[in-house]
C-alpha cells in the first residue's frame, strides 16, 4: 500500500526590499496620525519622501534613456 504524506505548504519567504517597503510604509502610516496631531513631519515621513522621489528620477531617467536610444536607431534616409 502507498502512504500518503500532507504535501508541505511552501513558506514564503519575504524578499529583504519587501521587509523593509512593509517596515516603512507602516511607520509612515503611524506616522502620519501622530504628526497630523503634532502638526510635525517624521524622520519616517522625510525618508518615504525621499525613496518616491529617488524611484521617479530612476525611472524618468530608464524612460528617457530607452526613448533617446529608440530614436537614435531610426533611420531617417
Amino acid at each position: 500500500m502507498y502512504t500518503t504524506q500532507p504535501k508541505k505548504r511552501k513558506e514564503h519567504a519575504m524578499s529583504h526590499t519587501r521587509q523593509l517597503w512593509q517596515y516603512y510604509t507602516t511607520r509612515f502610516r503611524a506616522s502620519l496620525t501622530t504628526d497630523h496631531d503634532r502638526g510635525e513631519v517624521s524622520a519616517t515621513t522625510v525618508v518615504m519622501a525621499a525613496a518616491l522621489i529617488a524611484l521617479a528620477l530612476f525611472v524618468g531617467a530608464t524612460i528617457t534613456s530607452r526613448v533617446r536610444d529608440k530614436a537614435n536607431s531610426l533611420d531617417l534616409d
